[in-house]
């Protein structure tokens, strides 16, 4: 596949989606929104076991590009609501349903939508020199693209509204800190980092980490109760697997296990 907006490759087990329009921060407009929709609804069938979801050049993404919305003086403003519902919502109901691990690569500012498309993603690793930043309050806005319900999950409804109500940036040090990510790294280790956990996942047992990605995610409405009858019918189906029989078979042999994910 051909795209202008982004750069999409998937080898060896590993689908890379960088957003590539480094002049504007890699923020949204609608052609990169297709493309991006494009990229990910390939990935079913295509032998891809992790993703790695980054950006161009000195950021990760800044949300949308207000620029795209542009509208001539007296016309009326564009639908925020029919863009959410077109655009932003497929997209993080997309990551979060990705039978594979995510894994954000955040290489610098990640605003507005971008830092919430980033908090979609399974595992978040952040450069040292990288920010989140929650611009809506700026624009008489709340944070959409799943904003409001990754924030207080994560860090708390203190800290969710202090972010959301200042929209100051917030270091990657101190939102790894405070667990909003998984991990901040020295800005020379990002690459090695997530190359080291792209090339583990590819290897890894991909039914298990997604059925743990579905309990997980689905199980924060859920009773205990409910909860350990998930657990016991998604291990039921994992222990016929074929990864489960090759775990066993390599931990009885003490050899590495070679997984096939499925």
């Amino acid at each position: 596949m051909s795209f202008e907006h982004i750069l999409f490759e998937n080898a060896a087990g590993i689908a890379r989606l960088t957003l590539n329009r480094p002049e504007r921060l890699n923020s949204f407009n609608t052609a990169m929104h297709a493309e991006v929709a494009q990229a990910l609804a390939s990935l079913a069938g295509s032998g891809a076991r992790v993703l790695v979801l980054t950006g161009a050049g000195r950021g990760f993404c800044a949300g949308q590009d207000l620029g795209d919305r542009a509208v001539a003086p007296g016309a009326a403003p564009p639908d925020l609501a029919q863009s959410i519902e077109k655009y932003y919502k497929p997209l993080v109901l997309a990551l979060r349903r990705l039978p594979l691990p995510v894994i954000a690569a955040v290489n610098g500012v990640a605003a507005g939508a971008g830092a919430n498309i980033a908090l979609a993603c399974d595992l978040v690793i952040a450069a040292r020199s990288a920010s989140f930043v929650q611009a809506f309050a700026k624009l008489g806005l709340i944070p959409d693209s799943g904003g409001t319900w990754f924030l207080p999950r994560l860090v708390g409804p203190a800290r969710a509204i202090g972010l959301s109500f200042l929209g100051e940036k917030l270091p990657a040090e101190q939102a790894a800190a405070w667990g909003l990510i998984w991990r901040c790294v020295d800005d020379t280790e990002l690459a090695p980092t997530v190359n080291a956990l792209a090339r583990g996942f590819a290897a890894a047992p991909t039914l298990g980490l997604a059925r743990t990605k579905q309990a997980i995610y689905e199980g924060l409405g859920r009773t205990l109760e409910q909860q350990l009858d998930v657990e016991r019918d998604l291990q039921g189906e994992l222990g016929r697997s074929a990864d489960y029989a090759e775990g066993v078979a390599a931990f009885a042999a003490k050899r590495t296990p070679q997984f096939t994910g499925r």
